[in-house]
């Protein structure tokens, strides 16, 4: 099953986070892992209110989990230690992350011809 990476932060120190976040991405690609939410508009509804929330996909749990514990991502994180305060969760989905509702959907519907009394007249087929 997908797995989303949820991050919360408030970044302390600009240039050290930026040197986190430069190695973080190629880190978090290497497993699989996808951006999906970075730093956007969020409402802080309960808890902690935290600036920055980076939302990231991987193919599972295990994947998220061995991509934090990699050399690539500690590595990344030694800028992240002590240039900010931050929570950092792995959620398993229930596979639907990542489709868009059916209503935001293109639509797949494709006019056929069908003849009738000598005029042709579109249909919609799947």
């Amino acid at each position: 099953m997908p797995a989303l990476w949820i991050a919360h932060v408030t970044v302390t120190d600009e240039e050290a986070y930026g040197k986190y976040a430069k190695l973080a991405g190629p880190a978090i690609a290497a497993h699989g892992g996808a951006f999906i939410a970075r730093g956007g508009r969020f409402v802080q509804l309960e808890g902690k209110e935290r600036p920055r929330n980076v939302v990231a996909r991987f193919p599972s749990v295990e994947a998220a989990e061995e991509c934090y514990h990699s050399d690539a991502y500690q590595q990344a994180l030694s800028h992240a230690r002590g240039a900010s305060e931050r929570e950092l969760l792995i959620v398993e989905t229930s596979g639907g992350i990542g489709r868009r509702p059916r209503a935001q959907r293109p639509n797949t519907l494709k006019p056929k011809k069908a003849p009738r009394s000598g005029r042709l007249f579109h249909i919609l087929s799947y």
